[in-house]
């Protein structure tokens, strides 16, 4: 099967009516794929799928359906559906996981570690500044930012990524040739670039407001943590907070000033037990175990917890083999290793957290003295 008939036959059981996410998850479930269950029988589709979806299932130049199909044919753009073996694992363990994601960029980084970062869409100068900072420090550590492209805190936690020539997703709630809000599609088209932008929802979707509480729960789901930066008391970001919490992720919260309303929500956070965080080694800290784990399931090798300074695998020994007690760059490291950017950064930060080395201004990194080796 070509790349055209298999996106025809996904598209064709996307836009059919009535066959949501859980529908088409049951088609993968009984018959292992997308284009498997558009190949059976009308009385065997309609058993699985629960519906009789099998007279709903629209035609190849069907408006919607040839839409998509324009839209799958550019180079940049692509789709992941639940049969994939890429298909994000933490993502398919979240209430009601999509079955598709329309996606421009690059889908591996998904496999990365990933850390959200929601807030308030007018933030305070010093919530965006907080916002662009944390994401900035994390990102260059090896830690992935995703978030929502809206205006404030989302926008501001992308470009901080960029900035530090990090990962960044976003996270859309509308079709994937649409920007809300208009104003961040510079910055979206930077996204798609240089990173990774998905959606659930196909080409030609507007925004609306119930596709960003359903957006919140793909964010939620994709992060190791939550970072909540500036919110009021009944903010979008409380409910990315609450699903990630839900899920079993870290939730972390930035405190600030009691007569803020925008720190409302972020102070009822953090009674509600969210961890209050001052700078980005205190997410790293407390993300530690899971970030090793992340990068163990990604190397499918295994990494023990943080308490165990022993190194992972040869790759990592060579790598610190080039570091020294003396500064070396990380973009040094990166031409002697042959190794990418994100990959590089990735190993850096569980050498940081295992104690082998510390990170200095200028991008640079040093072998702590009583590192082993």
């Amino acid at each position: 099967m070509t790349a055209k008939d298999l996106h025809t036959s996904q598209a064709r059981l996307i836009h059919t009516k009535g066959a949501g996410s859980a529908t088409l998850q049951r088609l993968v479930a009984h018959f292992g794929s997308l284009q498997t269950a558009l190949q059976a029988s009308p009385d065997s589709l309609n058993r699985a799928a629960g519906k009789n979806i099998a007279d709903k299932i629209p035609r190849s130049d069907d408006p919607q359906v040839r839409r998509t199909l324009e839209w799958l044919s550019q180079p940049e753009n692509g789709l992941l559906t639940c049969d994939s073996s890429d298909y994000p694992s933490l993502l398919r363990e979240c209430d009601s996981p999509p079955a598709a994601l329309f996606y421009t960029g690059d889908i591996s980084l998904l496999k990365q570690p990933l850390l959200a970062i929601v807030g308030s869409r007018t933030p305070t100068r010093g919530g965006t500044q907080n916002a662009h900072d944390f994401s900035a420090d994390l990102a260059a550590r090896g830690l992935g930012i995703v978030s929502g492209l809206a205006a404030g805190i989302d926008a501001a936690a992308h470009r901080g990524a960029l900035d530090a020539d990090g990962i960044t997703i976003a996270v859309t709630g509308t079709g994937p040739d649409r920007v809300y809000p208009a104003g961040n599609h510079a910055l979206a088209v930077e996204i798609a670039a240089r990173g990774l932008i998905i959606t659930e929802h196909p080409p030609g979707t507007q925004a609306h407001p119930g596709h960003f509480p359903r957006r919140n729960r793909i964010i939620a789901a994709l992060a190791l943590g939550i970072l909540v930066v500036e919110a009021a008391e009944k903010s979008g970001s409380l409910i990315t907070a609450r699903l990630g919490s839900e899920a079993g992720r870290e939730v972390f919260a930035i405190p600030g000033s009691i007569h803020n309303a925008l720190t409302k929500g972020t102070h009822k956070l953090i009674r509600q037990g969210a961890k209050l965080v001052e700078n980005a080694a205190d997410i790293l800290e407390e993300l530690a175990p899971l970030l090793a784990q992340a990068r163990s399931d990604v190397n499918s090798d295994r990494i023990d917890s943080k308490a165990d300074k022993s190194l992972p695998d040869p790759e990592y020994e060579a790598l610190l083999d080039l570091i020294a007690h003396d500064p070396v760059s990380v973009d040094k490291l990166i031409q002697k290793t042959g190794l990418t950017a994100e990959v590089v950064s990735s190993m850096l930060l569980l050498l940081e957290l295992n104690g082998h080395v510390e990170s200095l201004p200028g991008n640079c990194y040093c072998r702590i003295a009583s590192s082993p080796n």
